[in-house]
């Protein structure tokens, strides 16, 4: 099913959460030249969509939300989670950070961020989950509509629950 026009907006956002690409999903495990882990199912109503720039992405049609994952691995790069977060951001405005927390995923420390903003003047709602492990840097993400954020929020966190690097 094609996306609608702001649906394809969030997915041209998505572009600019990282490289990756290229792999390939069986399962639930997604598995490329970089990395290997394995994901919790988003759920039926999730459907997967190929973004060039991303391992894995799904679009719930009924909530218009988008969830996403990136892993980029570089054992030299070594950046704060916190800056790693706001990189997620770059393109959106009038933002506003509902909240910021440290939570454990896959045995690490992760941050977990909500934030309210806009692309291209259209109101969105993000949960960001950045997480740091054996040289990769892990980026999740749920984007939808401020009124359907807390319908497609319950799916997204099982996706992310689901969460742990794979040894090939």
């Amino acid at each position: 099913m094609p996306l609608r026009g702001f649906e394809w907006c969030l997915a041209l956002a998505l572009l600019c959460f990282g490289c990756g690409g290229g792999g390939s999903l069986r399962g639930h495990v997604y598995e490329d030249g970089e990395a290997t882990y394995r994901v919790g199912p988003p759920g039926s109503a999730w459907q997967r969509i190929e973004l060039s720039q991303n391992d894995l992405a799904w679009h719930d049609p009924s909530t218009h939300a988008i969830i996403q994952v990136n892993a980029t691995c570089d054992p030299f790069r070594d950046v704060p989670l916190t800056s790693l977060t706001n990189h997620l951001l770059i393109g959106f405005t009038d933002r506003e950070r509902v909240s910021s927390d440290t939570v454990r995923l896959d045995g690490r420390e992760a941050l977990r961020t909500h934030v309210l903003a806009s692309l291209d003047g259209v109101p969105r709602a993000l949960l960001l989950y950045v997480l740091k492990k054996d040289e990769c840097t892990y980026d999740f993400a749920l984007i939808a509509p401020p009124d359907s954020y807390r319908e497609a929020e319950p799916s997204f966190e099982r996706f992310v629950g689901g969460f742990t690097t794979v040894t090939p």
